[in-house]
């Protein structure tokens, strides 16, 4: 596998199942984390690794090291081997995932940025979704029973249960504390405000098609998606969230091997169930519009990545984060026609972000 983003936790759970099952690693994508990188080198023996930056090729234990993003679309195009695990965060992922689809590539998909900016140029056929709630819903949807409503589920991220009149003072420290899991920092805060579950729906939109979508708090994060059918009966898909098994299926195909612990649901007891309502998490007044125009997504993304840098750096509030969202999906109406629109889009959509007054 060509695996990019390595160091991280989808990365980590990737070569996990690479270890249990023999698989080849060709090459090892990753960020800063170097110290992390040198042990998965030793222990995989990959033919080539690519870092960010140019100043860290020094430290990594390996005879070819490249850097920057030229770098990894030459290993993707260089490599013989056939599957991509993308595991990127943010906008970065997107060339990435076009490089691999023209090199006939199988993609299986964690950087859900590369439908949400292109999903009408990105060839779906060709991916398999490797996020708990994309893997959930094509889990369940394997029958011949029609549709009708597919729904994954969120945490409620870490203001689920402030009282309203408190987020205006929330801290980057605050967002951080997610209440089921630890992740990254970007991450934890589109979950925050979920902006992580509207690209979700996005991304389900993308690779499900047209249909209805829609999504709800649960709060122990046991069920990852459920699909309503048209005879009225739901189905629902649960399992511990471990990213695991969603990798063993996309790199495999089929799997008869226990991956995961299967829930006791006498040891659970109650689970529950809320609405994700605007007055929390205002950026899901735009859920609607957003699915009936899903070339849309490039604008939510650009405004939500530029947005959190200026959140990081102090600049801003948590609560700013949507604000500028949402203002930037009002002041940008056009739709790219093209990749090279999307890019110039990004662009632009990051300069007004970052010119927005508090």
């Amino acid at each position: 596998m060509i695996l990019l983003g390595s160091t991280g936790s989808i990365g980590v759970n990737a070569l996990n199942i690479a270890e249990q099952f023999h698989l080849s690693v060709d090459t090892l994508v990753a960020g800063r984390n170097i110290t992390l990188l040198n042990e998965q080198i030793k222990r995989h023996n990959p033919k080539r690794v690519v870092v960010m930056r140019d100043e860290d090729r020094s430290l990594v234990q390996h005879t070819n090291v490249y850097a920057g993003e030229s770098a990894i679309l030459n290993a993707i195009q260089e490599s013989e081997s056939n599957h991509v695990i993308n595991a990127l965060v943010g906008f970065v992922g997107f060339r990435p995932t076009l490089k691999a689809l023209e090199c006939g590539k199988k993609i299986a998909l964690a950087n859900k940025e590369s439908l949400v900016v292109g999903g009408s140029f990105v060839d779906t056929s060709r991916i398999i979704p490797i996020d708990s709630e994309h893997f959930g819903l094509w889990y369940l949807n394997q029958g011949a029973r029609k549709v009708e409503r597919m729904v994954i589920t969120a945490s409620g991220g870490a203001f689920r249960d402030w009282p309203l009149e408190k987020l205006s003072t929330a801290t980057l420290e605050d967002a951080l504390k997610h209440p089921n899991w630890s992740m990254g920092q970007k991450i934890t805060i589109d979950s925050a405000s979920m902006v992580n579950k509207l690209f979700e729906l996005l991304e389900a939109r993308w690779l499900f098609g047209e249909g209805e979508y829609d999504a709800l708090i649960e709060t122990k994060s046991l069920i990852h998606a459920m699909i309503d059918y048209t005879d009225g009966s739901t189905t629902a898909h649960f399992a511990h969230a471990d990213m695991r098994l969603p990798i063993a299926y996309a790199l495999m195909g089929k799997v008869d091997t226990p991956i995961v612990e299967r829930i006791d649901l006498t040891k659970i007891g109650a689970l529950e169930f809320r609405p994700i309502e605007k007055e929390r998490y205002p950026i899901w007044a735009i859920k609607e519009d957003l699915l009936k125009n899903p070339a849309r997504g490039v604008i939510v993304n650009a405004a939500n990545e530029a947005a959190i840098e200026r959140f990081v750096r102090g600049d801003i509030r948590f609560i700013d984060i949507s604000t500028m969202i949402l203002s930037a999906y009002d002041h940008f109406i056009q739709i790219p026609e093209s990749i090279d629109a999307i890019f110039e889009m990004d662009e632009e959509i990051r300069r007004y972000v970052r010119g927005l007054a508090c």
